[in-house]
């Protein structure tokens, strides 16, 4: 589009100057000959055009840059063009899938994490005890007991048991009684000696033997 308008701009100036010219010429002519020639009707009836056909007199130099100009702007547009196609193509369709993947991920640690922090509340709302910062009624890691894993630690906090020094003194019958509130693991209380390694953990870790407590 620009190379057109630079065309018919570079036409009409080339019209122009034809145009004066013509008409210096003829301002000559009639000054040299004393007066204007009388007009002819056909002059007035049928006016000449404007002197487009007078293109034969533009050089062929200047021709030739309109249609280099023409053809360079054409060129520059149609690269524009697939340039922004191919922009548009190579957007990788694996990085989307892998950005998808990324986030969904992220959306799943951040729910385990919650998951964690909220069965962490559950346990010390439901401690009969709640911990200090520190002493014997802080949380003891149960699952340094032999038999202990995470399901059976939480297990115990719901039932109000999170230290060494709470198993350490079960007696006989409060042995029977946890082990009826454990029926997913029947006998693992005894079977594990859960009694005599809580002792251990606890004279370790705090520096206090506790006494065997009357069965």
């Amino acid at each position: 589009m620009n190379g057109l308008t630079l065309f018919v701009v570079l036409a009409l100036a080339i019209g122009i100057v034809i145009a004066w010219r013509a008409g210096v010429m003829r301002g000559r002519r009639e000054a040299e000959t004393g007066g204007s020639p009388p007009l002819r009707p056909a002059a007035i009836v049928a006016p000449s055009p404007a002197p487009m056909p007078a293109t034969m007199d533009v050089p062929p130099t200047a021709i030739d840059s309109i249609a280099a100009e023409q053809s360079r702007l054409i060129r520059s547009l149609e690269s524009e063009n697939a340039a922004l196609r191919r922009a548009g193509e190579q957007t990788p369709q694996r990085t989307l899938v892998d950005e998808h993947a990324r986030l969904v991920a992220e959306c799943e640690q951040a729910r385990a994490e919650a998951a964690r922090y909220r069965e962490i509340v559950v346990d010390l709302e439901n401690n009969a005890m709640p911990p200090l910062l520190d002493g014997p009624n802080m949380f003891d890691d149960l699952k340094l007991i032999v038999g202990v894993g995470p399901v059976l630690e939480r297990m115990l906090h719901r039932l109000g048991v999170t230290t060494y020094r709470q198993i350490a003194r079960w007696s006989e019958r409060e042995i029977d009684e946890f082990d009826a509130k454990l029926p997913e693991f029947p006998g693992r209380i005894r079977r594990d000696g859960w009694v005599t390694q809580a002792r251990a953990l606890h004279e370790a870790k705090f520096g206090e033997a506790l006494p065997v407590r009357d069965r």
